[in-house]
């Protein structure tokens, strides 16, 4: 997602939905609890950390299409650069929300840690900056966050310097469910698609499926924004709330939106799932998901029923782009 609101908004029906559904005690230890206010600064802390090192990337890698050079990946740990091209070699930096150590390895066999715990970003940018010198790494960054409200230049910001280590274990838990089932949508569809994506501006995971055809350039669209809606796209994934939305949720969102998207009845599912007229996209608020009878059927029936919906208006040739020629 390249955008988020201020105002507050919680869906009503999810609290009676959490009641009334039938939960798997094994899936609800898979997809654990992510509740918003409990690790609200937390959140706010790590989506600085994690803008440092993905700006690293964005520096250092090649550009690519759609800004895909740019995003973290999920790992068997937690959150990875990947291999990142510096001088003849390459380096990959990882969050390890395990250990709770921030990794930087080498392809000339060295590895360097920073320990990840309570402290400012002011701080973690200045070591983290100051352990890639030490590794022969020199690299200049924009200060600035990027997507945040009245942000504070990341070498000043003594504000944010909270981390609850259970609190980004549970994230990055939720994200290795929500990858592996995006990896089954994605893998549904044969045409133009992204891979996963764990984009730190915006500090959500998602993929992106692809009509191949040109899209009309947004009123008012920045340098990101050209570059990331040049063409047709139906979007889905997950992110842990902000702005309209204060819980976590799977979203879903068409650009451009074809007539009809928004409106009553247009198929998709599960019960819970609703259209956000202020975002523009659809939401399914994770706490239904999580407490389904099986999450990962929840959470696929949202991504492909809001895909449908979308793809059908938007005269997508479905045919040809989808596996088995249809979903």
């Amino acid at each position: 997602m390249y955008h988020r609101m201020d105002s507050t908004h919680v869906s009503p029906a999810t609290d009676q939905l959490i009641r009334t559904a039938g939960v798997d005690p094994t899936a609800e230890e898979a997809w654990p609890a992510l509740e918003l206010a409990a690790w609200r600064d937390t959140y706010a802390t790590l989506h600085l950390w994690t803008q440092i090192v993905g700006k690293t990337r964005l520096v250092l890698a090649a550009p690519v299409n759609h800004w895909w050079h740019v995003p973290l990946y999920v790992s068997a740990r937690g959150l990875t650069t990947s291999a990142i091209p510096y001088g003849r070699g390459a380096f990959e930096v990882e969050f390890d929300f395990l250990a709770h150590v921030l990794t930087v390895r080498t392809s000339a066999d060295t590895t360097r840690t920073l320990s990840l715990g309570p402290r400012s970003v002011a701080e973690f940018y200045a070591e983290y900056l100051k352990l890639l010198e030490g590794l022969g790494i020199r690299v200049t960054i924009t200060p600035r966050p990027c997507e945040l409200p009245d942000p504070i230049l990341l070498p000043d910001d003594t504000v944010h310097a909270q981390y609850d280590a259970e609190a980004a274990n549970r994230f990055w838990r939720v994200l290795v469910q929500a990858d592996r089932v995006m990896h089954v949508h994605r893998g549904r569809f044969i045409g133009k698609s992204s891979p996963v994506h764990f984009f730190w501006g915006s500090f959500d995971l998602a993929v992106s499926r692809f009509s191949g055809r040109r899209a009309p350039q947004r009123p008012g669209a920045g340098i990101i924004t050209r570059e990331a809606y040049s063409h047709e796209v139906i979007s889905v994934g997950f992110w842990p709330g902000s702005g309209p939305v204060q819980e976590a949720a799977f979203y879903a969102y068409a650009y451009p939106e074809p007539a009809g998207f928004a409106e009553a009845g247009v198929g998709v599912g599960p019960v819970g799932a609703f259209y956000h007229k202020e975002l523009g996209e659809f939401i399914l608020p994770y706490d239904v998901a999580r407490r389904a009878p099986s999450p990962d059927a929840a959470v696929l029936e949202f991504f492909d029923t809001a895909y449908v919906a979308a793809a059908t208006r938007a005269g997508w040739d479905r045919a040809a782009l989808e596996r088995g020629g249809g979903v």
